[in-house]
This record gives C-alpha cells, structure tokens and sequence, in this order.
C-alpha cells in the first residue's frame, strides 16, 4: 500500500520563500515582464556489484538556484549554487542581462501561454519506503542475495546487479503569484546473467524485466506491496539464458509478430515519444538527435497506424517516471490524446509551443534536469492504450499466429533522425507454430518505417497485458540533458515485419 509523504523538512528547512521574494523583485526592478525562480535538489546514489562483488557505491546531491526572465519578449536565464538572497537576486540580474543581451539576436518574440495561479501548492510522489532512509550496507546486502542466487545456477559465469536511486526536489514561484513545492523518488534496478562459451569465444546474456519506476525501495523487496516479483524472475532467467545460447538463429524475411510491452514500450519512445515533441516537429530541437517527420502541416490528417491505435501523453500516471504535479512552467500535470483512431491528433509542448500551436494551454511538458540548465519541452508518459471492449490476452493474440515471433525485452535500437526508419532487438524470442510458442530463437531484429510498423498492428491486448517500462536516460538539447520518462502499453500483434538476422547483417 503507498503511503502519502510530505515534502522532506531539510528541504522546507531552506530559506524557499526569502528566494523566490528576492529573486522575483529585483527581477520585477528591472523590468521582467515574466519572472520564475526555481530551487531545485537532485540526490542520487548509485550502486554496482560484479560477481557479488561490490564495484562502486557512488552518492550525490546537487542543490541550487535557477532564474528565468523574459524581458521584451526575449529569454534570459542564470543560475547559481549559492541559496542567500543576496546571491538570488543577483542571478537574476544576470538573468535579465541575458536577455537584454539576446534581444537583438531574438526573431520571435516569447509569448507564454495563460495558466492558472497555485498558491502553496505541494506534490509528491507515491512511494512506501525512502530510498534515502535504507542503509546502503542492507541495499548491498539485497543485491548481493539476489546475484547470488543467478550465479550459484548452473550454465551462468558472471553476474552483474545495480541500483540507481533518484530523490527529485523543486520549489518554483513566479511573478503571476504561484508557489509550487514538490518531490518525487524513482529507482532504476538491474540484474544481468551471462554466458560464456569460450571455446567459440561468445557470449549470451540475460537481464531481469524489472523497468525503472517511480517507486520507493519496497519495489526491491520481494515480499513488499509494489515490488517486483524478483523470486520468480531471478529463478526462471538461468534457465531461459541456457536455451538462449543454443537456440537456432532467425529466418530473415515478414515475419508476424507479438511483441509484450516489455519490449514495445521502447519503440514507442523512439517513433511516437520523440516524433510528437512540438519542438521536434517545427525543427527547433535539430543537432542533437533530430526532427520528426509527423510535422504540424500533418496535425489531424497523419494516418499514424490502424484504427485501433490510441496513444496518450500523461504526466498524472501513478508511478510513472514523468509524473509530476506541475511542470516547470508552472503548469498542473494532464493526459491529452497523441494518437486517436490511428490518426494523429495532439503533441507533446509547454508554454511557449502551445501558442505557436494555437492552443490556449500547455499541456505542461517543461523540465530541467538541473538547477543550472534551463527548462525545456520534454516528454510525458506517453502510452499505447489496450483494447477498450475486451480483455484479450497474450496467449489470444499468439493463437492467431500461424508462424511467427514473440519479443520479449528490449535491448539495442537505432532510429533515424526523422524518427522514421528503425530496427529493434530484444531479449528473448519465441517461435511462434499453429498458435503456440515453440522454442526460442536468436539474432532477431525487426526493422520498419514509423508509419508502416503501426500500419501493421492488427490487435492490441486488453487492459490485462498493460504494463509501464520506461527509461532514465532519455537525452536532449545542447547542453545535453536527460530526462526520466515511462510508457505504458498492451501485447500487441503485427502482421508481416520485416525481420532481420543480426548475425548475417553483422557479416558473421
């Protein structure tokens, strides 16, 4: 059962409110039209074994201030490590310098879309168990427990296992009156088996499903309300990776597919999460991972996949890594429709975008990973519905496949700048014969067009099969940043994919 947590005190200790009244009015002196002041905390711990043995155990905690100014419709931003008001007003000085500064280089002039005032609001997170209040020696200890039980199985000659940990907190206020205190806690756990064959000098691997979540530690606790089921998992991956090393390599050519979330969640960040950033879209986010070819011109008219394709964006998902009260605009959290009926219909933007849009809000997809780099539109929890009439099963959906292949996991990927062409891998896969599954198979990669893979879907999975994966590592922008983000989605089932064997492609 989570349980509802208030804000840490040594973070409400901090002088929040003497701050935001600094930094606000010297920026107001100076003729901010829009002002915001952000605090922000970022306290992380990482920890990794090898071989049950421990590798590094790093911690670390950013703390400091950022300021926003848009001043004759041109940005400004500062920041600084130092929380006095002295040192608050002063950045925002400097903010207002930057934007004077930039005004002469600006060519559209920033208009902020409306949003309503939040006086002393508070979110946080819903977790059971602090991270932070574990002792590090009993997260070891857990670890440790669990690598041994991979490597004491026959067939598995190296185990690594980790843990990252984040506790998020935020302060914003701004000049139209909002005060905004948040925190949140997410954790990232991996365990991975190897094999080795050293006499053909390979190696297979096999990692737990388990995704990052935005939960406490009792997701690591076997026994725990929200945990993971780690006692199955950990007892079933030796064998699995036992018939993965001598699993018979992939026909390539059309191939059915049913892929479980545990692999689609990830096509879905990379040919939907990125294709609908608004900025993607118009061309403003270009040099560090691309545009998109779902552009404005093909808002309501873009056929995206099949009818039966319903994608949302939501920032309200319990547990998601992109959940949030209110985003760094200001902006109160929403679910909004990307993909309706197979037709795309919505995109990802904050407070800037919506405007250029047309529309008369943001649907709150402003964030900063640090106090010293500004905000910037990024991605909700954007997730592929399950069937809506009924609760089709995997199983349902593998019995309606003659020859085929189901995916399970997710591994290496590539996407074109476009995020159009792609091809996937995963963790495992299934022959699929006269509707049963029949054995693994290795070396799989399936490759398609945006338009072409979500063309093929020809059935999704009932609210049953649903699942959240998701990411830590998402990047962006120049300074590069990254960004936590979860995706939800049924089994789902394709018809004639093009499948690749990663062997013949790698010339081996």
């Amino acid at each position: 059962m989570t349980v509802t947590r208030d804000v840490d005190p040594d973070f409400l200790a901090l002088p929040l409110r003497t701050l935001a009244d600094a930094a606000l009015s010297a920026a107001r002196a100076a003729g901010a039209e829009h002002a915001d002041l952000r605090v922000h905390r970022l306290r992380t711990q990482s920890i990794r074994l090898r071989d049950g043995a421990v590798q590094s155990v790093v911690d670390g905690d950013e703390l400091g201030l950022a300021v926003r100014v848009v001043v004759d419709g041109t940005w400004g931003f500062a920041s600084h490590a130092e929380l006095t008001a002295e040192s608050a007003a002063r950045t925002a000085g400097r903010a207002v310098e930057v934007a004077r500064a930039l005004r002469a280089l600006n060519r559209e002039r920033v208009e902020l879309a409306p949003e309503p005032v939040y006086r002393d609001a508070t979110w946080v997170s819903g977790y059971t168990l602090d991270p932070f209040a574990v002792p590090t020696a009993q997260k070891v200890d857990l670890l440790g427990d669990y690598s041994g039980r991979l490597a004491a199985a026959d067939g598995v000659d190296h185990v690594t296992a980790g843990v990252l940990q984040v506790k998020e907190q935020t302060f914003y206020a701004d000049l139209a009156g909002s005060t905004l205190t948040q925190q949140r806690v997410r954790l990232h756990p991996e365990l991975e088996a190897t094999a080795v064959d050293a006499s053909a000098g390979s190696f297979e691997t096999m990692r737990t499903l388990a995704p990052p979540v935005g939960r406490g530690w009792e997701y690591l606790e076997a026994s725990a309300d929200g945990a993971w089921d780690w006692d199955t998992e950990l007892a079933r991956i030796p064998e699995w990776l036992a018939e993965k090393t001598k699993a018979p390599s992939v026909t390539a050519g059309p191939t059915d597919l049913v892929i479980d979330p545990s692999n689609l969640w990830l096509t879905i960040h990379e040919s939907i999460g990125h294709a609908t950033e608004y900025d993607r879209a118009i061309g403003y986010e270009a040099a560090y991972a691309g545009t998109s070819f779902a552009t404005p011109d093909k808002l309501g008219t873009l056929e995206y996949g099949t009818p039966i394709m319903h994608v949302t964006a939501d920032r309200t998902e319990p547990h998601g890594l992109a959940s949030i009260g209110y985003d760094d605009d200001g902006v109160s959290a929403q679910r909004w429709d990307l993909v309706r009926d197979g037709t795309l219909v919505g995109y990802q933007l904050d407070r800037v975008f919506a405007p250029r849009l047309g529309l008369p809000r943001s649907n709150g997809c402003s964030y900063a990973d640090s106090p010293h780099h500004v905000p910037i539109q990024r991605m909700a929890n954007v997730s592929l519905q399950p069937d809506p009439d009924r609760d089709t099963s995997t199983a349902d959906l593998i019995s309606r496949v003659e020859n085929g292949i189901y995916v399970v996991g997710d591994k290496s990927w590539s996407i074109d700048m476009q995020r159009y062409n792609f091809q996937f891998t995963g963790q495992r896969f299934y022959r699929i014969r006269d509707g049963r599954l029949d054995g693994q198979l290795r070396d799989v990669a399936y490759q398609a067009t945006t338009t072409d893979f979500w063309g093929s879907m020809e059935a999704v999975g009932g609210p049953s099969t649903w699942r959240l994966g998701g990411a830590f590592n998402c990047g962006k922008a120049q300074p590069g940043q990254v960004a936590a983000v979860s995706h939800g989605c049924p089994s789902a089932l394709f018809r004639g994919v093009n499948v690749l064997n990663t062997r013949v492609e790698g010339g081996q």
